[in-house]
């Protein structure tokens, strides 16, 4: 009798190890030190679109040519659009406060491939109210190690150099677009 109700112990304990999951891990595109910008008057977001493919709380990298791996454990802290312009928002700077400034983001391609790079090539256009003040694309590609805290700290410091590229257009020192 006490035998049949050990394996019965064993069993339940065995199956419910096996249905262990292993925890979520959070992660964020906005960096935990950010440099002190300038001034704090804001450039307003009018409209960040993503790929559908990746925007999503999971993080999706790519397998190979044709291959694309979602990471059940592996999250944004948001939704990539929502963590993309909490990024953009903490970093960008309107050093002329006079000029009510905004851009309008369309990412192009956000592709994540662990031990290779983060890479984040974005449209973009300037406006001052009304006024078209330049239509830019900028393509930022940053070198990351296996691990997907560094892919991240890649896609994180992609993030960086197009605020400080979007930051430089308002500035407005040049009529042209900046080079990455």
């Amino acid at each position: 009798m006490v035998f049949p109700l050990k394996m019965t112990l064993i069993a339940a304990l065995a199956v419910l190890a096996a249905c262990r999951s292993d925890p979520i891990q959070f992660h964020t595109l906005t960096p935990a030190q950010l440099s002190s910008p300038g001034s704090t008057t804001d450039i307003r977001i009018e409209s960040l679109i993503v790929p559908p493919q990746v925007d999503r709380p999971q993080i999706v990298v790519r397998e190979g040519n044709t291959g694309m791996a979602i990471l059940e454990t592996q999250w944004w802290g948001a939704s990539l659009v929502d963590e993309l312009r909490s990024a953009l928002l903490d970093q960008m700077v309107n050093s002329n406060p006079q000029r009510k400034l905004s851009v309008r983001l369309e990412v192009q391609r956000f592709d994540s491939i662990p031990g290779q790079y983060g890479l984040l090539d974005v449209k973009w256009r300037l406006r001052n109210g009304e006024e078209i003040l330049m239509t830019c694309r900028s393509t930022l590609q940053t070198p990351s190690g296996p691990s997907i805290d560094e892919l991240v700290a890649a896609q994180q410091n992609n993030v960086k150099r197009l605020a400080a590229l979007i930051s430089q257009a308002a500035s407005g020192t040049r009529s042209s677009c900046p080079s990455a």
